[in-house]
């Protein structure tokens, strides 16, 4: 069996720069580079997919970032990615931003310094100024994100549309005085729900106010001290947009430690049909994703920007969602399409 000496002999170079090479490190020239391909070839000392990878300086990996992989949704939707990849023959590796600006960039650098091939970004922080020089190193794809312009592709549902929905079934229960609530910074994507939820308030004659806008919830136990702050800062609150049905089951949990009921005194929508929307009680109205089709799409669109690079602006493919009625909002229970 061949050896990383042999290779080294055969190619009329040291051992090290082979090791370089093979580890793909810089500082090799492409003439001495290819000497090492054509001995690892010659002497079998590499598998051919692994010399393939070499030469194309593809590491068959794409990085996907998220906030945070405790939310079912994002689980969901690696596990999704992570299925479709790999029958591509592509690893997926997982980077969690927690809505940082600077770890948002620092996962960008795994691009520049060619250690994946293509970065998928669910959630995004920073202006599009700071990430669009990293588009020289390779494609960008936008998932569950939302900007104008397309200046990549991007595979998302309609969020104003989803939001509007939430809304106007929540005025349409008898709710008058409404909140909107949702976690992290303000994005894209929020102010995209945001800009929703204002307009089912205006169209259906309703006062909106940055006072019911609320800023910060993001799991179960925000959605317990949310509960809480409602009840004595905010009484008058009869109706609450979530963007999370952790948020959600944890004012309905709460509520149920109140003299407060669900949905008489306090309608709840949450979003992304989570398995918890089924188990809390009353069961959580929500805004269903297509999860497993956004995954898939935005797994195809990365590919195929990698086989074929298209620096002009992206392309946006929007999934229908669907609004799941159940008992946070209303008695009887059905599911609205």
């Amino acid at each position: 069996m061949a050896t990383i000496e042999d290779v080294a002999k055969l190619a009329g170079l040291s051992r090290t720069t082979v090791s370089r090479v093979i580890n793909d490190q810089p500082y090799v020239t492409d003439e001495k580079k290819q000497r090492i391909l054509h001995a690892m070839d010659e002497l079998g000392y590499v598998p051919n997919s692994s010399a393939r990878r070499l030469r194309s300086q593809r590491t068959e990996t794409i990085a996907v970032l998220l906030p945070r992989i405790t939310n079912p949704f994002f689980g969901n939707l690696i596990e999704s990615m992570e299925q479709k990849a790999s029958k591509a023959g592509y690893q997926v590796i997982v980077c969690q931003t927690h809505d940082s600006k600077k770890k948002e960039l620092d996962y960008l650098q795994l691009l520049k310094t060619k250690q994946v091939d293509g970065i998928i970004m669910t959630s995004l922080v920073n202006d599009w100024e700071l990430i669009h020089p990293y588009l020289e190193n390779g494609p960008i794809v936008l998932c569950n994100e939302y900007m104008e312009n397309n200046p990549v592709p991007m595979i998302h549902m309609d969020h104003r549309r989803a939001a509007y929905e939430a809304v106007q079934h929540l005025i349409e229960q008898g709710c008058k005085h409404l909140a909107f609530v949702h976690g992290g910074q303000e994005g894209h994507l929020t102010l995209e729900r945001k800009r929703g939820f204002e307009q089912a308030l205006l169209d259906h004659g309703l006062s909106s106010s940055e006072d019911q806008v609320i800023q910060g919830p993001m799991d179960v136990g925000d959605g317990r001290h949310l509960f809480t702050y409602i009840k004595k800062e905010m009484p008058h609150i009869d109706g609450v947009f979530t963007g999370s049905d952790e948020v959600a089951a944890g004012i309905i949990y709460e509520a149920a430690h109140s003299d407060w009921k669900i949905p008489e005194d306090l309608s709840v929508v949450g979003f992304d049909n989570q398995m918890l929307s089924l188990l809390m009680v009353p069961s959580i109205t929500t805004i269903e994703q297509p999860v497993k089709k956004l995954a898939d799409k935005t797994v195809e669109v990365l590919l195929k920007q990698l086989l074929h690079p298209d620096p002009v602006r992206g392309k946006s493919h929007v999934f229908d969602h669907k609004l799941v009625v159940r008992g946070s909002t209303r008695k009887e229970e059905l599911i609205i399409h």
